[in-house]
């Protein structure tokens, strides 16, 4: 008998928390098939049915955290399209990753959390949504269009909120929220346009970044849930 789709999906969802819990206590390395099997209560022959691999069950669990994040931020979107404008928009992200250690570190490349996890086919299409986002920004006047090197300048500022902590102590009586305040005023007066742009400009912009990122969790849920184990998204 076939099983239904919401009950593979709840035990795969078991299998990955499990999977969550030992890889954010032990790191990568340390953690086995049979190590996740027994902390989900199910066979290993049972994750093995969802992925055939150690890599392709750690790819899906990182893919579910950022399909988790990505969810979160429609759901701010669809309350408030102001939440698109960049300062706040990089804002909420930090805020989200903070309280999530995986996603930290995959933003950072730990390695000593994630080992040498290879970057999953996937991830190129974050690549592609990114490009998007900030040529949505951009020709909606949300961003300026006169810095050099966008994406690059804009990930390096950002990137430094996340690293900081790493390389000094400089941050230790800052809450999240206070971090969160400094990084999206950097990026309102760098980035922005000194003039705020038009409710107009706002809506579209969110309506263009919601497609986006529903097509993009609509493809990482279709590998995340798939049984045969097969590299490529359905």
């Amino acid at each position: 008998m076939t099983e239904r789709p919401d009950r593979t999906a709840g035990r795969a969802d078991r299998i990955l928390d499990a999977a969550g819990v030992l890889l954010t206590r032990l790191g990568y390395r340390k953690v086995t098939i049979e190590d996740i099997a027994n902390q989900a209560g199910v066979g290993k022959g049972t994750v093995y049915l969802h992925w055939r691999t150690k890599e392709n069950l750690f790819h899906a669990l990182l893919l579910r955290e950022s399909l988790r994040a990505a969810e979160s931020l429609l759901d701010r979107l669809d309350e408030d399209p102001a939440e698109v404008i960049p300062h706040r928009f990089q804002r909420a992200v930090f805020l989200y990753t903070q309280r999530n250690p995986l996603l930290g570190a995959l933003i950072t490349g730990n390695t000593e959390l994630l080992g040498r996890l290879k970057k999953h086919p996937l991830q190129d299409q974050d690549a592609v949504v990114t490009e998007r986002y900030l040529k949505t920004m951009t020709d909606r006047g949300l961003l300026r269009d006169d810095i050099p090197d966008l994406l690059f300048t804009l990930r390096a500022s950002a990137l430094g909120f996340y690293l900081m902590d790493s390389f000094t102590n400089d941050g230790t009586s800052l809450t999240s929220e206070e971090k969160a305040d400094a990084l999206a005023h950097i990026i309102r007066r760098a980035f922005e346009p000194p003039e705020p742009p038009s409710p107009a400009d706002v809506a579209a912009t969110a309506a263009e970044v919601i497609q986006a990122f529903r097509e993009l969790i609509s493809s990482y849920r279709a590998w995340i849930y798939r049984q045969d184990g097969t590299e490529e998204p359905v």
